[in-house]
């Protein structure tokens, strides 16, 4: 299988080193800035939290030109990469896409936009960077089927960081696909019971996975990489199964970033049809201005039936907030009490949360294989909420509220999201660096005000 690994990384390496943004679609033009204005509003939102203040207060950042988002400096790319990726993730607002089972952006734009900042490069050099990035991503992505207990953070997605990383260095066809299989060669073997867990270290395979692909396109610079099919050993026996004829389908024709989804809510996206429907039901049997105390007595408890993803988030406990983006039981509690789940209430624990913890006590969670088969294209979910008065309220989706397939977002609709969870000023600097990109003559400048 090396062989026809390096043959489809020869072809991506093809692509990516011609790649001119002026012969983008502009329909894949304004999905990359729509996506850009979310990873860089996600990576705002986590800049905030308690716990990557903590982590850029521990971490020696040198002075330099890659603006930490949020963070009020600038420092080395590799350092802006490895804060800006746990900050981009860590309240699980970022972008997604179901083909690729994760999360494209997040394990590229900061890696890209922290050399892009170094290197000053025009503006549309970085779209098509960012881009390019993306396409790779999620083609190994689709390619790669990991083990069983295996989290999709930093692994096949630090080929893509490379990719976009090596159009930056204006790296010629041969040395993009080196970079591309030197990305691919060092992957993070995660455990995803990390994340159930709540164990942090789960945010900070992003910054690892970015920090790799600046790397492997320095690599590839100093002549140090080459194309050997290293996804094939490393993507494929060791952590799972790879696919290579993925890598290069429909090559220059299909854009995987059409297909993406967005969040509105504050956990993993494996809950996110069960907050949905949980949101409706409140509506229906209490009204929107019924009382969390009142719901949660009169909840006898909820059924949820959804696909094998989303069943073994089943934990009905959580300790702190990434264990309780995690949990279905929580996600569905939260969503019937108050109607969102966001930053507010996935920070709160148990202790102060007793309606959450009582409802969440009573979900229970199954796998059924008929929502399972119709993975990747729907990601679907159905919940029988029970009442103390004997009523019952049923109801089914196919995909989450946000999905390319199923009511997408558009960019007017992020930025009312995250007005709600920054402010007005922030939400409009991260909508100029978007609406400048194209038009700036280096992404230094561009990119600057985001370290405010």
């Amino acid at each position: 299988m090396t062989s026809s690994v390096t043959e489809s990384v020869t072809a991506l390496g093809t692509w990516v080193s011609g790649l001119r943004w002026d012969a983008v679609p502009e329909s894949v033009a304004e999905r990359l800035g729509t996506v850009l204005f979310d990873v860089l509003a996600a990576n705002a939102v986590g800049a905030r939290t308690e716990g990557q203040r903590a982590l850029r207060a521990a971490w020696p950042a040198p002075p330099g030109h890659s603006p930490v988002v949020g963070g009020g400096c600038s420092t080395d790319p590799v350092t802006a990469a490895w804060l800006n990726g746990p900050a981009t993730v860590c309240l699980e607002l970022d972008e997604g896409n179901k083909y690729a089972k994760g999360h494209p952006a997040a394990h590229v734009f900061p890696a890209v936009l922290a050399l892009a900042a170094e290197l000053d490069v025009p503006g549309p050099d970085l779209a098509a960077a960012l881009l390019a990035g993306y396409e790779v991503a999620a083609r190994f992505g689709r390619a790669t089927s990991l083990r069983r207990g295996a989290h999709p953070h930093g692994n096949w997605g630090v080929a893509g960081a490379a990719a976009g990383c090596a159009r930056l260095l204006g790296l010629d066809a041969e040395r993009t696909a080196a970079a591309i299989d030197a990305g691919s060669g060092l992957p993070v073997a995660g455990h995803f019971d990390s994340a159930l867990d709540g164990n942090p270290v789960r945010d900070a395979w992003l910054g690892a996975a970015n920090a790799s692909g600046i790397a492997a396109a320095r690599l590839a610079l100093a002549g140090s990489a080459r194309n050997t099919g290293t996804a094939a050993r490393s993507l494929g026996e060791l952590l799972g199964s790879f696919a290579p004829e993925e890598l290069s389908r429909e090559l220059g024709t299909r854009f995987d970033i059409t297909g993406n989804y967005f969040k509105r809510h504050s956990s993993c996206s494996y809950t996110h049809p069960v907050a949905d429907l949980l949101i409706d039901a409140r509506a229906a049997l209490f009204g929107r201005q019924a009382d969390a105390a009142e719901i949660a007595t009169a909840t006898v408890g909820i059924d949820v039936q959804t696909h094998a993803l989303a069943a073994g988030l089943d934990r009905t406990t959580w300790h702190n907030q990434l264990s309780a983006m995690f949990s279905v039981p929580f996600v569905a509690a939260t969503a019937l009490l108050y109607g969102e789940v966001t930053p507010r209430y996935t920070a709160l624990l148990p202790d102060n949360a007793p309606e959450i913890a009582k409802v969440a006590a009573g979900v229970r969670i199954s796998e059924d294989p008929e929502l399972t088969a119709k993975l990747p294209d729907n990601r679907a979910a159905r919940i029988s909420v029970r009442l103390a008065d004997g009523r019952t309220h049923t109801a089914e989706v196919g995909n989450p509220i946000g999905d390319t397939d199923f009511q997408p977002f558009d960019r007017d609709r992020l930025a009312a999201l995250f007005t709600g969870l920054l402010d007005q000023t922030a939400v409009r600097a991260i909508g100029a660096v978007v609406d400048g990109m194209i038009a700036a003559p280096g992404a230094r400048a561009l990119l600057a005000p985001l370290a405010a």
